[in-house]
Parts: C-alpha cells; structure tokens; sequence
C-alpha cells in the first residue's frame, strides 16, 4: 500500500499583505478622487514643514548658544562670567522663541494654502 503524505502550508502575513498591495498600487492607475485626496493629504503636511524645520534651527542654535554661555561661567569663570550670563540669556531667549516663531510661520503658511485645501475638500466632499 502506497502512502501519500500530502502537506498543505498556508503562511498568512498582514505586513506582506500590506507590501503586496502598497507595491500593486504603484501599478494602477489612481483615480481623480484619490489624486485629489493625495494632494489633500500633502498640501495639509506641507503646511507644517517650514515651520518645524525653522523652529528646530533657532531651538538647537539657541540651546548650543545657551550651552557656551554656561561654559563661560562655569568653567572658565572670571573674566567670563558676566559676558557668560548674558550669552546665556541670549541662548534662553532663544530657546523661549523657538515655539512662537514655529506658531506664527504655521499660521502664515495656513493662511496661504486655505483656499486650495477648502476647493480640493469640497470637491470630494460632493
């Protein structure tokens, strides 16, 4: 008597299945209401980018600043004390700017693209 082994794997990934339907959709042609829906989704992101991207200089320049001015007091001392304190206040107020200036370019930019986000959003809210 012959004996067949007969085996039957079945391997189910979801973050393959993802990648499967991520790569299928480079592949297929989108429709006018997701290329919409995508220049929704980047105009709404790029509102933000220039903002965070200046915030992060002035915040990280201003600390480094803040930095060397606390050097200069604690480590030099001396004749450096004083000039150390106000380069610290300096590197401080910096850093206490960093957040409003991030507010008001974020409001500019807003205020900028607000008419493209509201026609592309009542175009697909229709």
């Amino acid at each position: 008597m012959d004996e067949k082994n007969e085996i039957f794997n079945y391997t189910y990934s979801a973050t393959q299945q993802k990648e499967i339907k991520s790569i299928r959709e480079k592949y297929t042609q989108p429709t006018q209401e997701e290329e919409k829906m995508e220049r929704l989704r980047r105009l709404d992101q790029s509102v933000t980018r220039p903002g965070t991207i200046v915030s992060l200089i002035v915040g990280i320049v201003s600390a480094l600043i803040m930095g060397t001015g606390m050097s200069c007091t604690m480590v030099w001392g001396g004749v450096w004390f004083i000039p150390g304190i106000i380069i610290g206040v300096i590197g401080m107020a910096g850093v206490a700017a960093a957040y409003p200036i991030y507010n008001y370019i974020t409001k500019k930019q807003r205020e900028k693209v607000a008419p493209e986000i509201i026609r592309l959003s009542d175009e697909l809210m229709k």
